[in-house]
């Protein structure tokens, strides 16, 4: 079910609530046994074909120092009460100022700086797009171009660039809504929301 350009920015910016390899695939075990795939886009078949085994041997663990999976994607309940809330992402717990680093090779299509996300980058590999949040730094404007500046860790990432997989991009912050410091991962694949769960499950069993 396609999301419109509104409906993706309220589930990407809305509240959100926390309470190598071997990493990886620990990590894989974990979502297998707690997290219940969710995929708007799970019955299509360029989405399956997209995630079979092998298909991304290469690509990265977006967080070092991984902790634990603290919210899973989907509907849950609402951070103050009342009725349930879409959450657009996995949130994976890291100790602040862990390196963020990038899945899959691609461009730079937004750089984020909110009260909701707070610091954040989105980036484009071809039919799937990448969100992060709740990084350290801030972002302004260099020579025109919207960059991401984080000089502690040494990250300057500008709007537009190219970036390869693995590359450091950010690192674990608490910018945003959020309660303690973890990375808020998102996966948008030709215009809908996917369950990052069963991409990690994809990358491990590659």
């Amino acid at each position: 079910m396609p999301i419109s350009n509104l409906d993706r920015r309220v589930a990407l910016f809305g509240r959100f609530k926390y309470s190598g390899s071997l990493v990886m695939m620990i990590g894989a075990m974990v979502l297998g046994s707690s997290l219940k795939p969710i995929a708007y886009a799970e019955t299509d078949t360029a989405y399956r074909s997209s995630i079979a085994p092998g298909t991304w041997a290469g690509a990265s663990f977006p967080v070092e120092d991984f902790q634990a999976y603290t919210s899973p994607f989907g509907y849950r309940g609402g951070v103050t009460g009342g009725g349930s809330e879409f959450h657009s992402g996995l949130d994976l717990a890291a100790p602040e100022g862990s390196y963020v680093r990038n899945w899959w090779s691609g461009t730079v299509v937004e750089t984020i700086d909110d009260d909701r996300c707070g610091t954040g980058l989105v980036i484009k590999s071809g039919d799937w797009e990448h969100v992060y949040c709740h990084m350290q730094g801030y972002v302004e404007t260099i020579d025109g171009v919207r960059t991401l500046v984080d000089r502690d860790g040494s990250i300057l990432v500008q709007q537009g660039q190219q970036l390869p997989t693995g590359a450091r991009i950010g690192r674990v912050g608490m910018t945003g809504r959020t309660t303690g410091p973890h990375l808020h991962w998102g996966l948008v694949y030709q215009d809908d929301w996917i369950d990052p769960a069963t991409v990690i499950r994809a990358m491990a069993n590659s």
